[in-house]
């Protein structure tokens, strides 16, 4: 099969059929299709996106591209969940810890950062040794153990999606959503899951800018899961802001410890915390778990308070050989650290864009501008407010960990000119926004 005709067909606005689907998905797993050809083919599909039978039917080969998981033999429910991607949106660390706390299984495979949404894979990647390359049997020893695991994207599950997701990153070609759609189902399908809970952002710090945009997404997420027979539930949740305290690789995983302690939390933390509860009772609800969302809640508050999904975290990261960091302190930590104080008069912030944040921490080495670049897992934002929180003149907004002087000015500064304030009460938005 000439792949410049499938290309072309693409571009003059035709469907591709399902054997050029699984061409495009074989070649790009066993690296026989060059980039400079699946870079047009994605740009075309960007332009002309996929329909609904395309999109499933490239989500069924991108997951058939590589082994699949069979989690027959453990625990059901089998559970996933998957977030579209935002700044500071370290949900998977706390979250996987509760559904297993809640006697879910939970295998998950997740990516590195796209843009300027972090990924959990270079979070988890800054805990001295732990590891990101388990494969599918050793996935399904240590979920039969402890409930959970999770892995990178490995040359075994689902290869097509991991040489796809990089070339999207650098191509400008992240924001279609049937490529989205096809890159987040192909992994649950791979992974064996049979419920997946969607956390679908919206704002400036995430793909989907508008809630229409959204709506889209979440709507085509359900209706290709439906076509491929998973059972799939979505909420949209707001990225106007960025999410938590911490963006930036070991910052966000000292928050999810913070919030798996659940002590003395920040008003940013405490936002962070009250997203993970909602998606943990919508999954228990979702599987039949709990009979209500307001049942799940309680459940889900309940292994916060308890602890016991505190004592989840640490026994996953210690089955994937990570270090005790909440015992040793041996997470990256960056040298240079800088405090914007508010000097204007009593006001309320109106509005932290989470683009600014996320723009910043990639300046900053805490993201990548290229797919090969190196991320630097210790630089980053910290926020001391959130919308509608009142501030005083001698008030700190925000910090700044840099590696340098130089490049923490710039990021203060490009940060700060981003703020706004009003002298007005700003109500604070919603969490949940669908």
């Amino acid at each position: 099969m000439n792949f410049v005709d499938i290309i072309a067909k693409k571009r003059d606005g035709g469907a591709n059929t399902e054997d050029e689907l699984r061409t495009i998905a074989r070649g790009a797993a066993d690296g026989t299709i060059p980039d400079y050809q699946l870079s047009a083919w994605l740009m075309a599909a960007y332009l002309n996106p996929l329909g609904p039978q395309e999109t499933a039917a490239l989500t069924k080969a991108m997951a058939e591209s590589g082994e699949r998981i069979d989690l027959r033999g453990l625990p059901k429910p089998w559970i996933d969940k998957h977030s579209t991607g935002g700044v500071g949106d370290k949900t998977t660390l706390v979250l996987l810890p509760m559904l297993a706390a809640c006697g879910l299984t939970v295998v998950k495979m997740s990516g590195r950062g796209l843009g300027i949404t972090g990924g959990t894979v270079d979070k988890l990647a800054s805990i001295p040794g732990f590891r990101l390359d388990l494969t599918p049997n050793e996935m399904k020893k240590q979920a039969a153990r402890i409930g959970l695991a999770l892995t990178g994207q490995s040359p075994n599950l689902a290869p097509a999606d991991k040489a796809l997701y990089a070339l999207r990153d650098v191509t400008a070609t992240i924001g279609s959503i049937p490529l989205i759609v096809s890159s987040i189902l192909s992994k649950k399908i791979a992974g064996g899951a049979d419920t997946i809970v969607l956390d679908v952002k919206c704002g400036s710090g995430a793909f989907m800018g508008t809630l229409v945009d959204a709506l889209k997404l979440s709507n085509q997420l359900v209706e290709t899961g439906r076509l491929l027979g998973l059972s799939v539930t979505a909420s949209i949740s707001d990225m106007a802001q960025p999410l938590g305290a911490m963006v930036g690789n070991a910052l966000e995983v000292r928050e999810a410890l913070a919030v798996l302690s659940d002590d003395g939390l920040s008003r940013p933390s405490l936002r962070f915390k009250e997203l993970c509860i909602h998606y943990c009772a919508e999954a228990l609800e979702a599987c039949g778990q709990s009979p209500s969302m307001e049942a799940g809640r309680r459940e889900a508050t309940r292994v916060l308070t308890s602890r016991a999904a505190l004592s989840k975290f640490k026994e996953w990261v210690s089955a994937q050989g990570g270090a005790s960091f909440w015992e040793t302190d041996s997470l990256p930590a960056a040298p240079v650290r800088k405090d914007f104080i508010y000097e204007g008069t009593q006001a309320h912030v109106a509005a932290i864009p989470a683009v600014a944040v996320g723009t910043a921490v990639i300046e900053l080495g805490g993201g990548r501008k290229r797919k090969d670049d190196v991320v630097d897992a210790s630089v980053g934002i910290e926020l001391h407010r959130s919308v509608g929180d009142a501030v005083n003149a001698g008030d700190s907004i925000f910090t700044v960990h840099a590696r340098n002087e130089d490049e923490g000015s710039i990021a203060m500064k490009a940060i700060a000119r981003s703020l706004e304030y009003s002298g007005d009460a700003v109500p604070t938005p919603p969490l949940i926004l669908r």
